[in-house]
C-alpha cells in the first residue's frame, strides 16, 4: 500500500487520459508521470533522502499535484505549509519536523527572505512560479528539465507520508504523522461508499495543504480519474470552470456554497455537468442543504466529518439522506455513520461507551488513525489511548448508528472552513501589554459560519482599542485566526477554580 501506484497503473494502462488541467496547461498521465520521477530526481539530487521532509507553500495548481506525487516517488516525506499562516508559523513548522527543502509559488516567494532569515536552518527554496526565477532560488521547471528520471522508491505501509500541521490548544501547531497505510486506509472506504464517476473531472478548489483537499486529490489519483484546479476560489472563476471544463464533481466549504449561490451571474453558467457535491468543515449547515438542492434538485449532496488525526473521514452522511424524507425526519442533520473500517463510539469521561441518544465523546479507531504527533510523546499519549483516538468532540449516537455531533469538547472555532484554536489567540492576546486578562468565543456569523470574538479585560491605567489589538495579532498569527470583533470588561466570570466561564460570555447581553 504505497500512494504512488495509482500513478503506475494509470502509466501502464491509460498513460494518454488526462491527468491535470490548470492554467490552460493541459497534461496526459504519460506527461504527468514524466515530470514527476524527474522532479524526484531532482530533489534526491538536492539531498533528500529517505524520509526527509520537503514543504510546499503554494496556492492550487499542476505543480501542487506533481510535489505530491512526486516527494513520494523520490522517497520523501511532505510538509504540505497552511497559506494562511504568518511567517511565524511558517518558521516553526519547517523547523520543528526539520523540513530542508521548500517550494514556493509567485504569490508566496516574497516571504522567502523573512523565512530565510527566521529559520533555525534556512531550507533551500524551488521556485515553482511562471517567469524568471528570483534569486537564491532554483527553478522547479529547471530542475524538471535538467534531471534524470529515477524509479519509484515504493515506500509505503507504515512509512511516513506526510506531517500535516495543524492548531493546538497549546498554542503551537502540531505536526500530525500519516502513513501511506493511513491515507490508503482512508481513501478507499470513500471510494466503497461514494464509487468515483467514470470519466469524472474533479475541480479542486479547497486548498491542498489542507487534509481535506489532499485526501479528495488521492481519491482522484486511485480512481485514475482527472484533475482540474484553480488557484483559489472565487466564485465568478468557479462558475466559468465548471462549464467550461464540464466538472462531475467538486468538494466545498458552505462559505463557498453559498458564495456561488449567491453570485449573480449563476444562472448564465450550464452547471448542468455537476453531478456530485460534497461539503464539510461546518457545525451545521441544513439552510444551505436547502438553497444547494433548490437550485440543482438532482444533485448528489453528501457531508463528511473528519479531522487530520483521521486522514480525515470518520464519518459521512451521503445523498439518500439528503432526500425530502430524509431531511424532514433530521437525518441530513446527521454527520453520518462511521465508514468501512472505522469503528466509532460515543463515550463518557472514563471511556465507558454511553446508551444511544446520550451525548459524550466521539472516540475512534482504525487503520486511518495518525502514527502520533511528531516529537510529541505526551500529547499523543493524550489523543491516542488504548488505540483509540479521543476527538475531543462531544456528539450521540442514534439506534441506526448515525452521529449527530452537538458541541465541541476541544476549544475550537471553525471559521470559513479554517479551525482556530481559541488557546492560541488568548497567547496571542496575552503579549499585549495592555492586557490583563482575555477569553477568544466563536460567535455566528452569517458568512464565515463563526467568527472569531475577544473579550478582554485592560490593565489598570492602560488604553488600547479594536483595532490595535487585531493589529497586534495580525503580527504573530494568520488574518483568520485574528479577533473580527473585540468587546472590554471590567472583569471576566470565573469558575471557583478560576477558569473562564465561556458559556457566560456565550449568553447575548441586554
Amino acid at each position: 500500500m504505497y500512494m504512488t501506484q495509482c500513478l503506475q497503473r494509470m502509466l501502464q494502462q491509460d498513460p494518454e487520459h488526462t491527468a491535470t488541467v490548470f492554467a490552460g496547461r493541459r497534461q496526459t498521465y504519460r506527461q504527468f508521470g514524466r515530470r514527476v520521477a524527474r522532479l524526484a530526481g531532482a530533489l534526491q539530487h538536492l539531498g533528500m533522502a529517505a524520509g526527509d521532509r520537503v514543504g510546499m507553500l503554494a496556492c492550487n495548481s499542476d505543480r501542487y499535484l506533481e510535489y505530491i506525487m512526486g516527494v513520494w516517488w523520490g522517497g520523501g516525506v511532505l510538509n504540505p505549509v497552511n497559506i494562511r499562516w504568518s511567517v511565524a508559523e511558517i518558521v516553526y513548522s519547517l523547523d520543528d519536523c526539520a523540513t530542508g527543502i521548500l517550494i514556493v509559488d509567485a504569490h508566496f516567494a516574497p516571504m522567502a527572505e523573512a523565512i530565510r532569515q527566521s529559520a533555525r536552518q534556512a531550507p533551500l527554496f524551488i521556485y515553482a512560479g511562471d517567469g524568471e526565477v528570483p534569486p537564491g532560488m532554483l527553478g522547479f521547471e529547471q530542475l524538471i528539465e535538467q534531471a534524470k528520471a529515477v524509479d519509484d522508491a515504493g515506500r509505503g505501509g507504515d512509512d511516513l507520508a506526510c506531517i500535516m500541521y495543524t492548531g493546538g490548544t497549546t498554542g503551537s501547531p502540531k505536526g500530525v504523522m500519516q502513513s501511506h497505510l493511513n491515507l490508503w486506509s482512508a481513501c478507499m472506504p470513500r471510494m466503497v461508499d461514494m464509487p468515483p464517476i467514470r470519466g469524472g473531472r474533479l475541480l479542486h478548489v479547497a486548498p491542498l495543504f489542507h487534509v481535506a483537499g489532499m485526501a479528495r486529490a488521492l481519491i482522484q489519483f486511485l480512481a485514475g480519474e482527472s484533475h482540474v484546479l484553480v488557484a483559489g476560489f472565487d466564485a465568478g472563476q468557479v462558475l466559468q470552470v465548471i462549464e467550461q471544463e464540464r466538472i462531475t464533481e467538486t468538494l466545498l466549504v458552505p462559505t463557498m456554497i453559498l458564495a456561488l449561490l449567491a453570485h449573480p451571474d449563476i444562472d448564465r453558467y450550464d452547471l448542468g455537468s455537476l453531478k456530485r457535491l460534497t461539503y464539510g468543515a461546518s457545525p451545521s449547515a441544513g439552510e444551505m442543504v436547502e438553497q444547494v438542492l433548490a437550485r440543482f434538485p438532482d444533485i448528489e449532496l453528501s457531508h463528511s466529518y473528519g479531522l487530520t488525526e483521521a486522514c480525515p473521514v470518520v464519518s459521512s452522511n451521503l445523498p439518500w439522506n439528503h432526500t425530502p424524507q430524509a431531511r424532514k425526519c433530521g437525518l441530513s442533520r446527521s454527520v453520518g455513520r462511521g465508514g468501512l473500517g472505522v469503528n466509532v463510539k460515543i463515550v463518557d469521561p472514563q471511556g465507558h461507551e454511553v446508551p444511544r441518544g446520550t451525548v459524550g465523546e466521539i472516540i475512534v479507531r482504525g487503520p486511518n488513525i495518525m502514527l502520533g504527533y511528531w516529537n510529541r510523546p505526551e500529547e499523543t499519549a493524550r489523543a491516542l489511548r488504548n488505540g483509540w483516538l479521543y476527538t475531543g468532540d462531544a456528539a450521540y449516537m442514534d439506534k441506526q448508528g448515525y452521529l449527530f455531533i452537538v458541541d465541541r469538547l476541544k476549544d475550537m472555532i471553525v471559521s470559513g472552513g479554517e479551525n482556530v484554536y481559541c488557546a492560541e489567540v488568548e497567547n496571542v492576546l496575552a503579549r499585549h501589554p495592555a492586557v490583563a486578562q482575555c477569553a477568544v468565543i466563536g460567535i455566528p456569523h452569517a458568512q464565515w459560519g463563526e467568527a472569531v470574538h475577544a473579550v478582554v479585560v485592560l490593565k489598570p491605567g492602560a488604553k488600547t482599542d479594536a483595532e490595535q489589538l487585531k493589529a497586534h495579532c495580525r503580527a504573530y498569527i494568520a488574518g483568520y485566526k485574528c479577533p473580527r470583533s473585540v468587546a472590554f470588561r471590567d472583569q471576566l466570570p470565573l469558575s471557583a477554580a478560576g477558569k473562564v466561564l465561556k458559556r457566560e460570555l456565550r449568553k447575548p447581553t441586554l
